[in-house]
């Protein structure tokens, strides 16, 4: 009986990277930040509206920021590739050994190029793609990357901010919400760590306690400032 062989690999997407760079500073950062002011003593209506006010700027800047990143990444896209048509009109000797040099590292000979750059040379666009793809490693980006990268991030950004603040709008006591907040925020970081391991295809154990570790000493070292401050 015939079997079809079939391969699994994962490619985590960009929607998947924006998620994981969101969430863990939406965690952290919010976490750190009312813990900090807690240790300073105030009212837990401060800590609240602090904890709020980051959540939105903090949104802000993470999507701007992703989105500034995303219209980056496109644009030098576009100057790469509009430089590497000029030199296969202009410098075509230069293109050839390149595409040579590239084939020679899959143990492709110089002779067994000939074929192929034939070819190459015969649809000038598929050569083009073909170096920036293997020479500079590039692909061409979604034209709504960029939006979605900062629509992405920011909302993630705010899913994971409000999980260690909720606890400071259910409990009107700031020590016991910090308590609270600390325990569900550092489950949430074991959690989103594990998974963010998985999904990267990295050891989900390893960086769930990463995640933990980084989480709980960003919130421990602005605690203490504050204590120490106050």
């Amino acid at each position: 009986m015939h079997h079809v062989h079939t391969e699994h690999h994962f490619e985590a997407s960009d929607t998947i990277k924006d998620i994981v760079l969101g969430m863990a500073d939406g965690l952290t950062v919010p976490f750190a930040l009312a813990a900090g002011i807690t240790g300073a003593s105030v009212s837990i209506d401060i800590v609240i509206t602090a904890g709020i006010a980051e959540i939105a700027a903090g949104s802000i800047a993470m999507g701007l920021g992703g989105y500034l990143a995303a219209r980056t990444q496109r644009q030098h896209y576009y100057a790469e590739r509009a430089r590497e048509e000029q030199e296969i009109i202009n410098l075509p000797h230069r293109e050839r050994s390149e595409v040579i040099e590239i084939m020679a590292q899959y143990g492709v000979t110089q002779e067994e190029c000939a074929p192929m750059l034939v070819g190459l040379e015969r649809n000038p666009k598929a050569w083009r793609d073909f170096m920036m793809r293997f020479e500079l490693g590039l692909e061409e980006p979604n034209p709504s990357a960029a939006k979605k990268s900062a629509a992405t991030i920011a909302l993630s950004y705010m899913v994971g901010g409000f999980i260690p603040l909720l606890p400071y709008m259910l409990v009107r006591t700031p020590q016991t919400a910090l308590m609270i907040s600390t325990v569900v925020t550092l489950a949430a970081l074991f959690v989103f760590g594990y998974f963010k391991g998985r999904f990267t295809g990295t050891d989900a154990v390893k960086s769930a306690m990463q995640t933990l570790s980084i989480g709980g000493l960003a919130a421990g070292v602005a605690f203490l400032i504050a204590r120490l401050i106050t």
